[in-house]
């Protein structure tokens, strides 16, 4: 299977295939989402990195201070995609009323997909995200991320972290907005993997989430939990939607910590996607 990493930092958009480094002049990583055939075209960007005159240049290493691999796209998320997540949700929404809305979910034919946000809300890899200065019960949410290109097709993935206002979320429904976007609410990254092939179903996602040096909490699910087909999830947002420069869209997550768990600041959160990378955050 042919992989390949696109990795954005504050020197630019560098692309890492069979153990070479090469740096692109792209001013953003938006090309990467409107090309037709990514694979291909980028592999041929890597392979033409030869001198002044090609695009590219292969260099050392990626050099820079990591950031998102996230331009001018739109964030999207699908929500209660895992049995875990059906379950949470009814518990944190039975008091107001908003259990059922989730139990109907899971099992109806049209998936739950939400705005999650944009480059001013979220975060890469190594910087902090946030909790809601008016939450007291907020959870990450490690979810595998998928790329869509401008055309409406999958093409690669990323690591994602969801980060959640439970107890704002199962306050009402419609205050889902708030629980779910606000700055540093979302992390992705730390490289958009394009590749012929999507994930395994046997794929492996973890999260731990470490206190003052000592694990506070850890769990783990498998992309075979996930209850609807990526392409499927996809259809739906991209129905009756453009996206010139394509979206990301996170496929809902199998991990949540128990109730009583809330993040607390400088805790670190570390996702783990096999196949896909490695996303650690901070608490502010």
């Amino acid at each position: 299977m042919k992989l390949m990493r696109v990795i954005q930092t504050t020197d630019g958009i560098f692309l890492e295939l069979d153990d070479r480094v090469v740096r692109t002049d792209f001013d953003s990583i938006d090309p990467v989402f409107t090309m037709s055939d990514p694979i291909r075209e980028l592999e041929s960007l890597a392979n033409s990195a030869s001198g002044s005159k090609s695009s590219a240049n292969t260099v050392d290493r990626v050099s820079g201070e990591p950031l998102p691999p996230l331009g001018s796209q739109e964030i999207w998320a699908a929500g209660v995609t895992y049995e875990t997540s059906r379950s949470e949700r009814e518990k944190e929404s039975s008091a107001g009323g908003g259990s059922e809305f989730y139990r109907r979910v899971y099992d109806a034919a049209r998936p739950e997909i939400f705005y999650k946000g944009n480059k001013r809300t979220t975060v890469g890899d190594g910087a902090l995200i946030r909790v809601r200065a008016d939450s007291h019960w907020t959870v990450p949410e490690p979810e595998l991320g998928v790329a869509v290109s401008a055309a409406g097709r999958v093409f690669g993935y990323v690591v994602a972290n969801d980060v959640s206002s439970r107890d704002i979320e199962g306050e009402n429904p419609l205050y889902l907005p708030q629980a779910k976007i606000y700055r540093g609410s979302c992390a992705i990254g730390p490289a958009l993997v394009v590749c012929s092939e999507p994930p395994s179903r046997a794929t492996i996602i973890s999260l731990i989430i470490a206190r003052a040096g000592h694990e506070a909490f850890s769990g783990t699910t498998e992309l075979s939990r996930l209850r609807r087909p990526v392409d499927e999830l996809v259809s739906y947002l991209v129905a009756d939607n453009d996206f010139p420069t394509g979206a990301y869209l996170l496929t809902g997550t199998g991990i949540v910590p128990p109730g009583e768990f809330t993040l607390e600041s400088r805790d670190v959160v570390t996702v783990k996607i096999d196949g896909i990378g490695v996303l650690t955050n901070t608490v502010a």
